[in-house]
């Protein structure tokens, strides 16, 4: 009789918990739901009007009739050209670059339940890196033509190959965050020391070349730019949106992810590969513009007060890299500064502060 009476209790107990988990899983799901929609169109407000403004300003300025004449193929022949050939395709490179980046931010920080555990960070952008210069540097190394194309295959390559090591360095019957942020630096440093020592190899034309691609820039970016981060973006985002149910069932941990019928492990590299694309294809384009994944996941977070948030992270990323451009673009004209630059002056103090602020509360992940 006892032994049935503790059984029945363990079977009351075993329920309460699953159902306990279930309703964490949904509460996570749900909160900030409505305010999630207020800050996404808010966003969403805040790209379309910088995405207007950088229409219509730049050395040739131009009235926004005009600009709207131009989109709708009614305007003249310089308007449209600058409108068309130089403004719009670089806005729109900047807006999908904004949000890839975002979005690979927001997964590798939501896998580690750590906002250090950034690509740019703990070494994704470093590795694509690394394999994007050795494709701009081989050709006259090795006295070949080498297709320019190769280089965001390349990156992709570079990247996974990289979060690929990370993983299996930092993994120690589990996947701590501190382990993983300290062994992402350790490689991220050894990687801009490759990178450093290809540059020293190449041909001045080559190092100048892969120099401004390295700080981050969307000068000269055009259709075939946006056409590759459109294409890309159309599996990633989809596939990502999918994956989202399990990401947050992961945030609450290993354990409680099994317990909701989760397979962790299959999961999350599902979820790693999604995020090294959206990083790799974006620094391919653009080079590893600087903190826009670090920061984008974090402040969206703080704007919907909910723990994972990834269209109001994406749009974040947007507006941030679309503001950032204009800026570059415009504070010192007719001289262009990389939007790279620009970005690293905003992550930067932000790096400090939550480093300092860490340090503070006294968190080792």
């Amino acid at each position: 009789m006892a032994t049935t009476t503790i059984e029945r209790a363990a079977r009351t107990t075993t329920a309460a918990d699953v159902a306990a988990v279930v309703a964490g899983v949904r509460r996570s799901r749900t909160t900030g739901r409505g305010r999630a929609v207020v800050v996404g169109v808010l966003l969403a407000l805040g790209c379309a009007v910088t995405f207007a403004v950088s229409l219509v300003t730049g050395e040739f300025a131009l009235p926004l009739r005009d600009v709207a004449a131009a989109l709708v193929g009614r305007g003249g022949d310089d308007a449209a050209f600058v409108v068309g050939t130089l403004r719009l395709p670089r806005a729109l490179t900047a807006v999908l670059v904004g949000v890839a980046f975002a979005l690979g931010g927001v997964v590798f920080q939501s896998l580690a339940r750590n906002p250090l555990a950034s690509p740019d960070v703990i070494g994704v952008s470093a590795g694509s890196t690394v394999a994007a210069v050795a494709v701009l540097v081989a050709g006259t190394a090795l006295g070949v033509s080498v297709d320019q194309s190769l280089v965001a295959p390349a990156a992709f390559l570079g990247g996974l190959l990289t979060t690929t090591a990370i993983y299996l360095l930092a993994y120690r019957r589990g996947l701590s965050a501190y382990r993983l942020v300290l062994v992402g630096i350790a490689v991220a440093a050894m990687l801009n020391a490759v990178t450093s020592y290809l540059l020293t190899r190449a041909e001045i034309t080559d190092a100048q070349r892969a120099f401004v691609w390295l700080t981050g820039s969307l000068n000269g970016r055009g259709w075939d730019e946006v056409q590759v981060l459109a294409v890309a973006l159309a599996v990633l985002v989809p596939a990502l949106l999918a994956l989202a149910p399990r990401l947050r069932a992961l945030q609450l941990g290993d354990d409680t992810a099994r317990g909701v019928g989760v397979r962790v492990e299959a999961s999350r590299a599902a979820l790693v590969v999604v995020a090294v694309a959206c990083v790799s294809v974006a620094t391919a384009v653009a080079g590893p513009v600087a903190f826009v994944a670090f920061v984008a996941g974090p402040v969206a977070r703080r704007l919907v007060g909910a723990p994972l948030t990834m269209v109001p992270a994406a749009l974040t990323g947007a507006l941030l890299v679309l503001l950032s451009d204009l800026v570059a673009r415009t504070a010192l004209a007719p001289t262009e500064l990389p939007v790279g630059i620009v970005t690293g002056l905003v992550g930067a103090p932000y790096l400090l502060w939550l480093l300092a602020r860490a340090n503070r509360v006294g968190r080792t992940g």
